[in-house]
């Protein structure tokens, strides 16, 4: 039984758990709107709403606080353009909205397994 377990396994050990994460936040940043399943957009959305959080709080920061937050999000995100496009074009769209950035829509059945696809997207504003 799995009571009081959270979190997403995906049928992947931890440095691949680690390593998808990674590069389907950078998608989603970088092309703004991806496909893939309920489970995965699931486990992705989260890290993203957070790094966006972050990136909002430290435009109105001390200078230190900016370096300080950057580097939080460069260790998440592992590229330095995908850091940059999230400071500076993504998080001050953001600026006056509390939480919520992405969008999860239903597409149906994948065709060969039968798994639910979604639409996960940053919210437009």
């Amino acid at each position: 039984m799995r009571h009081q377990i959270a979190g997403f396994k995906l049928g992947r050990d931890k440095g691949e758990r680690i390593g998808l994460r990674r590069t389907m936040v950078n998608q989603l940043l970088d092309h703004e709107r991806i496909q893939t399943t309920h489970a995965k957009a699931l486990f992705i959305r989260g890290e993203t709403e957070k790094l966006i959080t972050l990136a909002r709080r430290s435009i109105k920061a001390t200078p230190d606080e900016k370096v300080y937050a950057r580097r939080i999000a460069a260790a998440h995100l592992g590229k330095a353009d995908m850091v940059k496009k999230l400071f500076d074009e993504i998080a001050p769209r953001f600026e006056n909205r509390n939480g919520g950035y992405t969008r999860i829509s239903k597409l149906g059945p994948r065709q060969g397994d039968c798994a639910d696809m979604v639409l996960i997207e940053l919210i437009e504003e």
